[in-house]
């Protein structure tokens, strides 16, 4: 027994003698301490000795041995990548700490997998081959070049670091883009780079992954394989911590004449770019709309309200052909399109109104809502916000600061908001699908370790206590495994900025304004080419990269030369927002139908017809007060206040709740979900509120039947109210006979007719 012990304390001095550390007297050896040391320094002559006379070249432990744990899945989040490990072994997510990993395999007493003395004995290689039972299952065989490597490593002393260890700098995939046909096969080649300029193929100890599987698939050994769908695919190709990405495309069967391409109208730079995608794709575009479906879109999508019937009226009746040009002009020139945009930011801004009060909440609702009735640039917008300062009672943008309290809680959402990098992952880890480490984290969340705070602070439910946000003389962010103080430090170096400036910021003024200054530069992509696509989004039904902020080299742009165009458009009309939305609604592809043709009837993404969407909650509720001539009423607002006025989830209203108003208890910045709903369509139909409106004596219908109009002028009126349109000849027919029936009244008739067109996908959604 006494042998076996020593045994265990030999191994321990091997890897003792591996680190250069003397290690202290152990009872179950001999006590003397020059016994110890002599033993000590007959061990560190073996290893060398073994070392040299081996004629294999020394493995490495993070070029070599990682890989194989990341490749193998044993760092996966399912298996000893999860926070606590399994079975009291842990590894870091991913293989993302080296030295975490390093420790747990060879030092930690519990933990550890290497037994150095008999290497192939070591739980490492007899758990991962199926030798021992394993919960994970056989990882690799005995004959594999997994194992070999391994199994070296651990002979050779299982060394942490080589003497002069290149870095791994880059990772490519070859192919980059690819176009295949249908059940068409594609072995990927992935190369890492060194610093040493050493190039390795990586292939074998890479892991794949696509976003579209049922596109195109991708095996373990990096084969793609299209699918019988056409579409794109993006193949993501991860060794170690480095990603690239494969774009891989499958047109649509069949020829289309490049001259169908080349007639198609280009009335701005957006044109040519879709035309260009789906030519490469051999989609065709839908027929574009009329004036009276272009009308209602636009006023839907600009100022968040349907025309009225007298609009469409002269709007059909204009014969100029600029007249949607200047429709557009006078829409962005509205109070509406400041309520209605404003809105959209306040989804994305609005804190919990029971967390940081209500006072606050609405000087905050009120500084965005002034900041687009100015129409102020977008990067004053989100500077401003960014160094905000001062009583949040006074100056609404301080209240982020009263929302978000902590550095990293604040950069999580800025990185979010304004750059569109979901950088959270990379609170606890390396982010899984991007380049962002515990570093780059909490080396951003520096910026606002001085944000300072004077008042009685938060107190929920209610927190109606004033606060004053100032800027403190000292603060610090630590990194949460070493310990390290953290300079502020932004997450890339700028064209303009080489890394020695990017690397420290300013420590005598307020580090945010160095951060503001460079969030919103021209030269930082990430944040124009956010902002162009959430426009884009909400303009054309889909983002050009969804989700509209989680632009991520693993998640691409369905297409790239597009979103870079608009972005340097944005920046050129230094980021006016008005300008992009006329740029979007006055190209020709923001005109096309919603209704398919056999070429692009499963194009879902780039563009070759409109997407519908259902309307907003505010744009509906507004629209039903708007056609029946009853307006709503709301709490702690004035008298015939819009929906889109609401600067508080407080306010009570059933109607918003169930069509998709987020939820008053929900961190920003709040998504709303567009999906239609039983819930919503039993809404419409059943609504004591609603049916108030359509019977109410002073509503329209109540109106229109107490008139002397005829039968077919108040079908008019209400199809133009409702559908901003004229009804056709078999509509028209099928409305007469409503008016016909001998047993209703004509108010009746009127307010079935009214009942029944609000109750259609026509009036719920933008088409």
């Amino acid at each position: 027994m006494l042998a076996v012990h020593q045994a265990v304390i030999l191994t321990k001095l091997l890897v003792f003698a591996k680190l250069g550390i003397v290690p202290p007297p152990h009872p179950a050896l001999p006590q003397p301490m020059y016994m110890v040391k002599q033993m000590f320094a007959l061990v560190t002559t073996v290893l060398l000795l073994g070392t040299i006379a081996t004629a294999e070249p020394l493995v490495s432990f993070e070029l070599q041995v990682q890989p194989i744990l990341a490749a193998r899945g044993c760092s996966a989040g399912a298996c000893h990548g999860k926070a606590r490990g399994q079975n009291g072994f842990q590894l870091s997510l991913l293989s993302f700490d080296s030295d975490f990993d390093y420790a747990s395999l060879v030092l930690q007493a519990r933990g550890r997998r290497v037994f150095p003395a008999a290497p192939d004995r070591s739980l490492l290689l007899l758990k991962a081959t199926g030798q021992t039972p394993h919960g994970g299952g056989e990882r690799f065989s005995v004959d594999g070049e997994e194992y070999k490597t391994i199994l070296a490593w651990i002979e050779q002393g299982t060394t942490r670091r080589l003497a002069e260890e290149p870095s791994l700098t880059r990772v490519e995939a070859s192919p980059e883009v690819k176009l295949l046909t249908p059940g068409a096969e594609q072995p990927l080649m992935v190369t890492a780079h060194y610093s040493d300029g050493t190039v390795r193929d990586v292939t074998a100890m890479a892991m794949f992954q696509s976003n579209e599987s049922a596109v195109v698939s991708v095996d373990q050994r990096g084969v793609m394989k299209a699918g019988p769908i056409p579409g794109e695919a993006a193949i993501m190709v991860r060794f170690m911590n480095v990603i690239a990405t494969c774009r891989v495309a499958i047109p649509l069967a069949g020829d289309v004449p490049a001259e169908l391409y080349e007639k198609l109208p280009r009335q701005n730079f957006i044109d040519g770019l879709v035309w260009n995608k789906l030519q490469s794709l051999g989609i065709t575009p839908s027929l574009p709309i009329d004036d009276v479906k272009f009308m209602r879109r636009v006023y839907v999508d600009v100022i968040g309200t349907l025309p009225t019937p007298a609009e469409v009226r002269e709007f059909l009746a204009d014969t100029r052909p600029a007249k949607r040009t200047e429709l557009v002009d006078r829409l962005l020139a509205r109070p509406e399109y400041a309520e209605y945009w404003a809105t959209k930011w306040a989804d994305l801004l609005r804190p919990n109104p029971y967390r940081v009060g209500i006072k606050a909440v609405l000087n905050y609702d009120n500084w965005i809502r002034d900041s687009f009735r100015k129409n102020k640039p977008y990067d004053q917008f989100v500077r401003e916000l960014l160094t905000a300062q001062g009583s949040t009672w006074h100056n609404g943008s301080a209240t982020l600061y009263r929302d978000r309290r902590s550095p990293d809680e604040l950069t999580t959402l800025v990185t979010q908001l304004f750059l569109g990098i979901r950088l959270e992952c990379a609170k606890c880890h390396h982010h899984p699908f991007e380049k962002w480490g515990q570093r780059d984290f909490f080396s951003f969340a520096a910026y606002f370790a001085r944000v300072g705070r004077k008042g009685t602070g938060l107190s929920p439910p209610i927190s109606g206590g004033e606060e004053i946000i100032l800027t403190t003389k000292s603060g610090q962010v630590k990194h949460p495994l070493t310990g390290e103080v953290l300079a502020p430090r932004p997450l890339f170096a700028l064209p303009s900025s080489s890394d020695s400036d990017t690397a420290q910021a300013s420590t005598d003024d307020d580090p945010r304004l160095e951060l503001a200054r460079w969030v919103t530069s021209k030269e930082n992509d990430y944040f124009a080419q956010v902002m162009a696509n959430r426009v884009w989004a909400d303009l054309m039904g889909r983002g050009i990269v969804e989700p509209v902020d989680d632009l991520l080299a693993t998640n691409p742009p369905s297409n790239a030369p597009l979103l870079e165009a608009l972005a340097d458009d944005f920046r050129q009309h230094n980021f006016n927002l008005k300008e992009l939305i006329k740029t979007i609604t006055s190209s020709y592809v923001y005109s096309l139908s919603s209704v398919p043709n056999e070429r692009n009837v499963a194009d879902t993404r780039n563009y070759s017809r409109n997407y519908r969407q259902r309307l907003r909650a505010e744009v509906l509720l507004d629209s039903l007060s708007q056609i029946t001539g009853i307006p709503d009423s709301f709490s702690a607002l004035p008298p015939g206040a819009r929906a889109k006025e609401i600067w508080t989830t407080r306010v009570t209203s059933l109607f918003l709740d169930t069509f998709g108003r987020p939820d008053p208890n929900q961190d920003p910045p709040c998504e709303r979900s567009s999906d239609s709903t039983v819930t919503q369509t039993l809404h419409l139909m059943n609504a004591p509120a609603l049916h108030s409106k359509v019977t109410s004596d002073k509503g329209l219908a109540a109106q229109l039947a107490a008139s002397e109009r005829p039968v077919d002028e108040i079908i008019d009126e209400l199809y133009l109210a409702i559908y901003s349109r004229f009804p056709n000849d078999k509509e028209r027919e099928t409305c007469r006979q409503v008016f016909a029936s001998a047993s209703d009244e004509r108010r009746h008739s009127c307010e079935d007719l009214m009942w029944a067109l609000m109750n259609t996908p026509e009036f719920m959604f933008k088409d």
